[in-house]
């Protein structure tokens, strides 16, 4: 790969990854509005990545409909600064410190059963789109 190449999708990346980070920011202050010690901003964040994630992949495979540029813009860079393993990891051990083992279990166990689902959401929500026509490439 050429350097200027390396060098745009360093930039798609960043630029994606800093609207991402800004968005999950907003998800973490809209979250802590609604949530008693429970971080549901976290989880809300994960599992709508995951959905933009299932939507970008099944967008992309279905053919020339993304270019490279904008699944590395969106994916990668958005989705990437957008969703927060280590968030959730930290939350899960700041449960377990407290002795909130069972908090921790569900959080951590439906953390990761919400994520796939949701991006198998995103990915059935673009498959019926394409089947019935519905308005998304016409």
């Amino acid at each position: 790969m050429k350097l200027t190449n390396v060098l745009l999708a360093s930039l798609l990346v960043g630029c994606g990854g800093f609207a991402g980070s800004i968005a999950r920011y907003g998800m973490s202050v809209l979250g802590q509005r609604f949530s008693v010690d429970w971080p549901i901003g976290t989880l809300a964040t994960n599992i709508l990545g995951c959905i933009f994630v299932g939507v970008i992949t099944e967008v992309a495979l279905a053919g020339e409909m993304l270019s490279p540029g904008m699944r590395l813009l969106l994916a990668t860079g958005f989705c990437g600064g957008f969703t927060t393993l280590s968030s959730m990891i930290y939350e899960t051990i700041a449960m377990f410190r407290d002795s909130e083992y069972l908090h921790a279990a569900i959080y951590m166990g439906g953390s990761i059963i919400f994520s796939v689902a949701a991006f198998l959401v995103g990915v059935l929500a673009v498959r019926i789109l394409i089947r019935t026509g519905g308005g998304l490439w016409n």
